[in-house]
C-alpha cells in the first residue's frame, strides 16, 4: 500500500498529492511526559521508502506542547505548521474546528494549489452547539444480544444521536440483553421512552425480543424494529393478535405451524409447491426489471387485498433484503 501511494505521488506530481500521517503520541504517566519517539520512528520508516509527510496529525489525550511540537518537526523534517495537535475531545463533531484552527485545511489546499474561499464552519459549530445544549432528553432501550460489544450497534447509535440532534434532544441509549428478558423481568422497559430492537442472527435471545415487542405494543411505547427487530414484531402480532399460536420464523423453527417469516430461499407458488433458490444463483428478468435471486422477488397479491388496490397490479417486486 505504501509503495503504491509513493508511486502514485511520483507520477501525479508534487502538487497533485499530499501525505497526511496520523500518529500516536503516548503520555507516560510514570514519567509525566509525552513521548515523541514513536512518531519520529514511523516518519523515519516512511522517509526510507520515499514518502515525506506534508502534515502530521498527532493523536494524544492532551494538546501537544509547543516544545514537543518543535522537536517532532525537527526530527521528522515536517515544518512546524504541519505538526497538528489532535487531542481527545468530548464529541467527534469538534474535530473539524480543532483542525481548522491549526490550519490543516489551508496547508492541504496550498499543497494541492487549490484556490478556495475561507472555510465556513457554521454548520459544524451549530451541530456542536446542539450536542452541548439539548432542550430535552430521551431514554431508549436497545434490546439486542450483542450488547457486550459496544461497537456492535455503532451505526444505530450514531443514527439515533443524529436524530436527537435534529430534534434538539439528547439521546441516552441503554442496552438490554434480550436473553435476560422474561415475563418476570420485562417490566424494566417501563423506564424507557422507546424501544429499539436491532438486527441479529440465530435463535439465541429471540423470545426476549418478542417479549419486548409485545410489551411496547401493549403499553403503547414507541417501537422501532430493524431487520430482525421487525421480524420479531411480526411474529409477536401473529401470536397475540392474529391467533396464530406458536407462529415463528422458519429460521428459528423450520417446522413451525405458522411460518409468518420465511427464509429467502423459500417461496410458495400458487399451487402450494415450494421454490428453492440458492444465494448467488445469478440474475434473472422479471417483466421489465432485471433482479437478483437474492434481491427483489415476485409477490403475487390477492385481488381483494388493500395493497392490490393501491398498486393496481398483480405482481409486486419486493426487496428481499428488508
Amino acid at each position: 500500500f505504501l509503495e503504491a501511494v509513493r508511486q502514485m505521488a511520483l507520477k501525479q506530481g508534487p502538487n497533485n498529492s499530499a501525505f497526511v500521517h496520523l500518529t500516536y503520541v503516548p503520555f507516560i504517566r510514570a514519567a509525566g511526559e509525552l513521548k515523541t519517539k514513536p512518531t519520529q520512528h514511523t516518519v523515519q520508516k516512511m522517509r526510507e521508502i520515499g514518502i515525506q509527510p506534508d502534515a502530521l496529525l498527532c493523536r494524544a489525550d492532551r494538546n501537544i506542547p509547543e516544545d514537543e511540537a518543535e522537536k517532532i518537526s525537527l526530527f521528522t523534517n515536517v515544518p512546524k505548521w504541519g505538526v497538528i495537535s489532535m487531542p481527545d475531545v468530548d464529541t467527534i463533531y469538534k474535530v473539524p474546528r480543532v483542525l481548522h484552527e491549526q490550519g490543516l485545511d489551508g496547508l492541504i489546499c496550498d499543497k494541492l494549489r487549490l484556490n478556495t474561499p475561507p472555510a465556513n464552519l457554521k454548520r459544524w459549530d451549530d451541530l456542536v452547539y446542539e450536542v452541548e445544549h439539548p432542550k430535552g432528553e430521551v431514554n431508549i432501550a436497545m434490546v439486542g444480544k450483542y450488547v457486550d460489544l459496544s461497537d456492535s450497534y455503532k451505526s444505530l447509535n450514531e443514527a439515533l444521536r443524529h436524530a436527537g440532534i435534529h430534534n434538539h434532544a439528547r439521546v441516552d441509549i441503554d442496552y438490554v440483553d434480550s436473553e435476560t428478558l422474561t415475563p418476570a423481568t420485562i417490566g424494566q422497559l417501563a423506564a424507557f421512552d422507546a424501544v429499539l430492537v436491532p438486527g441479529g442472527f440465530g435463535k439465541r435471545g429471540i423470545e426476549g425480543k418478542i417479549l419486548a415487542a409485545q410489551y411496547a405494543r401493549e403499553h403503547r411505547v414507541p417501537y422501532l424494529g430493524i431487520c430482525l427487530g421487525m421480524q420479531v414484531a411480526s411474529i409477536e402480532i401473529a401470536r397475540h393478535r392474529a391467533g396464530l399460536d406458536n407462529a415463528n420464523s422458519t429460521e428459528f423453527e423450520p417446522d413451525t405451524p405458522h411460518p409468518v417469516i420465511a427464509l429467502i430461499d423459500e417461496w410458495h407458488d400458487p399451487d402450494g409447491s415450494i421454490q428453492r433458490r440458492k444465494a448467488g444463483a445469478g440474475w434473472k428478468t422479471v417483466g421489465r426489471a432485471t433482479t437478483s435471486d437474492t434481491g427483489a422477488y415476485k409477490t403475487r397479491v390477492k385481488p381483494r387485498a388493500g395493497k392490490y388496490r393501491a398498486v393496481a397490479t398483480r405482481v409486486v417486486l419486493e426487496d428481499a433484503s428488508v
